[in-house]
C-alpha cells in the first residue's frame, strides 16, 4: 500500500497551508469574537483553486481528486474551524450536488461563479421537526402549471443568508418518503424565501448558520435539480463526500490543538521543570498524536476510494461513516486534552485551543450524527453478513464449499 501523495495533491496542500499561515492565523481569533463571516477572503480562495477543487477544468474549477479536497481543507482547519467549514461545505455539498445531478446548462450557468469565489453555496436539507430524519421532509414542492411552488422551513442552514444559490430539498410526493424528494436551485433574492438570523452558536462561530423560510417560492421547471423524485438518493451520495470533508476538518482542528499543546508544554514552567518533562504530559502528547495518525489515515481511505468510485457512493459509504465518526469523537477528545495541558489559560478566549474544543463539538453533530454514522456502519456490516452467509448457504446448497 502506498501512502505517498501524488505531486499534485502535495502542491494544492502546500497552497492552502501557506494561505492558513498567512491570511487566515492572523484574523481567526476576531472572526470568532465577532461572529463574522469572512467574506473577503472568497475571491482569494477562487484565487487559489480552493472553491472548486474537484470541479472539472471546463467549468473554471482546479480539477482535483478528493484526496486533494481533504488535504486543503485539514490545512485550512488547522488555524480556523469556520473557514474549513466553508471550504468543506461550500465543495462537497452544494458545488458536490450540482455536479452529481446537474444538466450540463445549470453548471454553465453557476459553476463558474461558484469556483471563483465571485457566489457561494448553500445546501439546505435540515428541517426545524426532521433532523436525522431526512426522509421526512415538511418542506413541499407542487407542480403549478411551468412553475413549481415551494414552501416549508430549513434550519441550521451553513451559508443561508450569504449564500447566491441554494440547492433546496423538498417533498414532491406526499407518500413514498424518501423515493418522493426532489431537489431544486434557488437563488438569492427569489420572492417568498427569507433567512432568519444567524444562529448562536457554541462554536464555529465565524461560519454563518440560519433558518430559512420558504412561502410561495415560484421557480421554473428547469430549476429543479437531477431527476424528479431522485433527490435524496442524490443527497445519500452528496454526504458520503460530504462527511471526508468533516472528517479532514476534524484532523485539522485537533492537529490544532496538537501543536499548539507541544509549544506551550515546551515552554511552560512548573516546579522548575519544562511541562513537557512530565510523564502525564507525554502521555496525553503521545495519545493526541496517535489520534490525529489514525484520523487521517481513515479520512485518506475514504478520499483515495471516493477517487476509485466516482459515480457511486456505495463503495465507501462505510468508510466516510468511519472516517466522520471516528475523526470527529477524536478531535473532541484531544481538543479537550489540549485546555487541559494548558491549564487556566486552555480555558481563556485568547487561547486558541478554547476555540477549537468548541468547533470540535459541532463535528459530531452536523452532516450526520455520532449515532446515525453508527447506523450506518452497523447496518452495511450486517448486509454484508448477511450477503455473505447466503451465498454461503447457496454454495452449499449447490454441493460446493467454494
Amino acid at each position: 500500500m502506498d501512502f505517498k501523495l501524488t505531486s499534485e495533491q502535495s502542491r494544492l496542500r502546500d497552497v492552502a497551508r501557506r494561505f492558513a499561515q498567512e491570511c487566515v492565523a492572523p484574523r481567526s481569533k476576531g472572526w470568532d469574537e465577532a461572529e463574522a463571516f469572512p467574506t473577503e477572503l472568497l475571491l482569494e480562495l477562487g484565487k487559489l483553486g480552493l472553491m472548486g477543487i474537484t470541479v472539472p477544468c471546463e467549468f473554471g474549477g482546479s480539477g482535483f481528486d478528493y484526496v486533494s479536497a481533504a488535504l486543503a481543507v485539514e490545512e485550512i482547519a488547522r488555524y480556523d474551524g469556520s473557514l474549513g467549514l466553508t471550504v468543506a461545505s461550500h465543495n462537497a455539498l452544494g458545488i458536490g450536488h450540482l455536479l452529481a445531478a446537474g444538466d450540463q446548462r445549470q453548471k454553465q450557468r453557476y459553476l463558474p461563479d461558484l469556483v471563483s469565489g465571485r457566489s457561494l453555496s448553500a445546501w439546505a436539507l435540515t428541517e426545524p421537526t426532521y433532523g436525522s430524519d431526512s426522509s421526512c421532509l415538511g418542506t413541499r414542492a407542487i407542480k403549478k402549471g411551468d412553475h413549481w411552488i415551494l414552501n416549508g422551513t430549513k434550519m441550521f442552514i451553513t451559508h443561508g443568508s450569504v449564500a447566491s444559490v441554494m440547492i433546496i430539498l423538498a417533498s414532491t410526493t406526499s407518500e413514498a418518503k424518501q423515493r418522493g424528494i426532489t431537489a431544486f436551485l434557488v437563488e438569492r433574492g427569489t420572492p417568498g424565501l427569507r433567512c432568519g438570523e444567524a444562529l448562536k452558536k457554541m462554536g464555529m462561530r465565524a461560519s454563518n448558520t440560519v433558518g430559512l423560510m420558504l412561502e410561495d417560492v415560484e421557480l421554473p421547471l428547469d430549476q429543479q435539480l437531477g431527476e424528479l423524485n431522485h433527490g435524496l438518493t442524490d443527497a445519500l451520495y452528496v454526504l458520503d463526500r460530504g462527511r471526508i470533508g468533516i472528517a479532514a476538518l476534524a484532523v485539522g482542528l485537533a492537529r490544532g490543538a496538537l501543536e499548539e499543546s507541544l509549544n506551550y508544554s515546551r515552554n511552560r514552567k512548573q516546579f522548575g521543570r519544562s511541562l513537557s518533562e512530565f510523564q502525564a504530559t507525554q502521555f496525553k502528547l503521545a495519545n493526541m498524536a496517535t489520534g490525529v495518525e489514525a484520523a487521517r489515515l481513515l479520512m485518506l481511505r475514504a478520499a483515495a476510494l471516493a477517487n476509485e468510485h466516482p459515480d457511486t457512493g456505495q463503495s465507501f459509504t462505510t468508510e466516510s461513516a468511519m472516517a466522520k465518526l471516528f475523526a470527529s469523537e477524536m478531535a473532541v477528545q484531544v481538543t479537550g486534552e489540549a485546555v487541559q495541558i494548558h491549564g487556566g489559560y486552555g480555558y481563556l478566549r485568547d487561547c486558541p485551543v478554547e476555540r477549537y474544543l468548541r468547533d470540535a463539538k459541532m463535528l459530531t453533530i452536523g452532516e450526520g450524527t455520532s449515532e446515525i454514522q453508527r447506523m450506518v456502519i452497523a447496518r452495511q456490516l450486517i448486509t454484508d453478513d448477511c450477503a455473505s452467509t447466503n451465498r454461503t448457504t447457496h454454495r452449499r446448497e449447490m454441493g460446493t464449499y467454494a
